[in-house]
């Protein structure tokens, strides 16, 4: 089980008594068996997992690596393999655990890559990233200088992927993944110096009240890392799905980089540059052996890759950067 205490210990430094002394009751609401179905099955999964001794580990690597194959016996091998399965469906990723290459179906590496020398050193930071999925990315984080990384997501099989990579870590690291959402966060807890939310704002009703939550999340002179769906547009020019988009329910608002900055603007962010502006190609998010369910090449028109099935133009995303005062 993972060791949440230090996290405690640095909530009240930073003066985040309130969140400190609630989240115990949050982690123990979310992560138990009244809470899904697949809790118990998904639990043991973890729990099937050997722990390994001091493995090797890369986290600054273009793929983030722990273990060697040789560092396992033939039995903890097969019990890593099974355990990761019954972990099913891996979406962000790769991972790479004692030479076993868990192929999942975001190349989540790409998306870091493009990001990674555009943002602020992460060196000392505390980070929040928000929508964090297994917490793929708050290793990348982690690897990249910070002091701490707090993910959240609601989901609670990423919750229990993001432990099982925790339990093959083997030693303990200022890395957590939350059953939460950033709006189950104290809306005062100003304290992060780096906050992430990537593919999160077009799920939600109100984009705007998005912005603001990620605003107060932030002490002054922090930065955040925007990244979203968007359209090629004006300023002022807004997609809004009538049913589905991409065979996807959640999705709101497609905004245009120009309205994304305006919206920024109002919410009082700062400094705003939009840093990459990329279409989701079938090699980035694909089906693998690790996620064998519909991905992106069944949500687009078979005769046309830049629309969806629906025909609206295919899934572009932008990342944006902006500090507050």
């Amino acid at each position: 089980m993972i060791d949440y205490q230090p996290l405690y210990d640095e909530l009240i430094e930073m003066n985040a008594e309130a969140w400190a002394d609630k989240l115990p009751e949050q982690i123990q609401q979310k992560l138990n068996p009244d809470a899904h179905g697949n809790f118990v099955k998904w639990n043991a999964a973890v729990e099937q997992l050997p722990i390994p001794k001091n493995p090797s580990i890369e986290l600054s690597d273009s793929n983030f690596k722990i273990g060697q194959r040789n560092e396992l016996s033939d039995q903890e091998f097969a019990q890593l393999d099974a355990g990761l399965k019954n972990l099913f469906p891996w979406r962000k990723g790769p991972y790479h655990l004692f030479d076993l290459h868990l192929d999942t179906e975001w190349r989540s590496d790409w998306k870091w890559e493009r990001i990674k020398d555009h943002i602020s050193p992460l060196n000392k930071r505390l980070v929040l990233d928000v929508g964090c999925g297994n917490g793929y990315h708050c290793w990348r984080m982690l690897g990249a200088g910070a002091r701490m990384v707090v993910g959240v997501d609601p989901v609670q099989l990423h919750v229990l992927q993001f432990q099982a990579i925790q339990r093959l870590y083997a030693q303990p690291a200022p890395v957590y993944v939350l059953p939460l959402t950033l709006e189950e966060i104290p809306e005062k807890t100003a304290i992060f110096d780096t906050v992430f939310s990537m593919g999160v704002l077009y799920h939600r009703r109100s984009p705007i009240d998005h912005l603001m939550d990620l605003r107060n999340r932030l002490r002054p002179g922090g930065e955040l890392v925007l990244e979203t769906l968007i359209i090629e547009g004006e300023k002022g020019e807004v997609l809004v799905p009538e049913g589905r988009y991409a065979r996807m329910r959640n999705v709101w608002f497609l905004p245009s980089c120009d309205t994304l900055v305006s919206w920024m603007t109002r919410c009082g962010f700062k400094n705003i540059r939009v840093v990459d502006v990329n279409q989701t190609s079938l090699d980035e998010q694909r089906a693998t052996p690790w996620m064998t369910f519909n991905s992106l090449k069944d949500f687009l028109d078979p005769n046309d890759i830049n629309l969806t099935m629906e025909g609206l133009p295919a899934p572009r995303r932008a990342t944006f950067i902006a500090t507050i005062d």
